[in-house]
């Protein structure tokens, strides 16, 4: 029985089962492309990085990986506590899946809360100092769009893991500082 299994109500836990499959089964399909080895000797290995294919481009998967990635986000902003802390660590678990799966950020309060549950359901991934890194940006391409972030902010935080994985903080404590900071952001 998987984790998501566990807490969800019983009817619910066949579909969740499925995502939890569905999400796994897509980890497995990008996990060798994404950590395939980068020869650091090459004098182009960083060009050839950037302009290459995207894991989910290369396996051919693109959107049916952005499908799973919005049921997650879907349930995850529906369900309660338990049903949260499954979702985090399914995709801890699936990190290539998490890593490698983004939604396209639409300059919108939608979209940018979007993009906030989606850090909010990665919990930090594997690196609180990339997840800072990419809420500042975030936040910059929000305001610069005329975004009220505060309140979405807010918002997310309430969502949020308060576990502080690697000694910077909880998701919901960085989100909350950010939505403290004048302007709103972490810098």
């Amino acid at each position: 029985m998987g984790a998501m299994e566990e807490v969800a109500e019983p009817g619910k836990q066949t579909e969740l089962a499925e995502l939890e499959e569905w999400v796994a089964l897509i980890d497995a399909c990008i996990e060798p492309i994404a950590t395939r080895p980068v020869d650091l000797t090459d004098p182009d290995w960083m060009r050839k990085l950037k302009e290459g294919p995207r894991p989910l481009d290369e396996a051919g998967i693109r959107p049916e990986t952005e499908a799973a990635l919005r049921d997650v986000l879907s349930r995850y902003e529906e369900g309660d506590e338990d049903v949260r802390a499954a979702l985090r660590a399914l995709l801890e678990r699936c990190h290539c899946f998490a890593s490698a799966t983004t939604l396209p950020f639409e300059p919108t309060p939608q979209g940018f809360r979007q993009r906030l549950m989606e850090m909010s359901v990665e919990d930090q991934g594997r690196d609180t100092r990339d997840m800072m890194v990419g809420l500042n940006g975030l936040c910059e391409q929000a305001r610069d769009a005329g975004l009220d972030i505060r309140p979405l902010l807010l918002d997310v935080a309430e969502l949020s893991s308060e576990v502080d994985k690697y000694g910077m903080g909880s998701t919901r404590g960085i989100l909350l500082r950010a939505a403290e900071r004048e302007p709103s952001g972490l810098w």
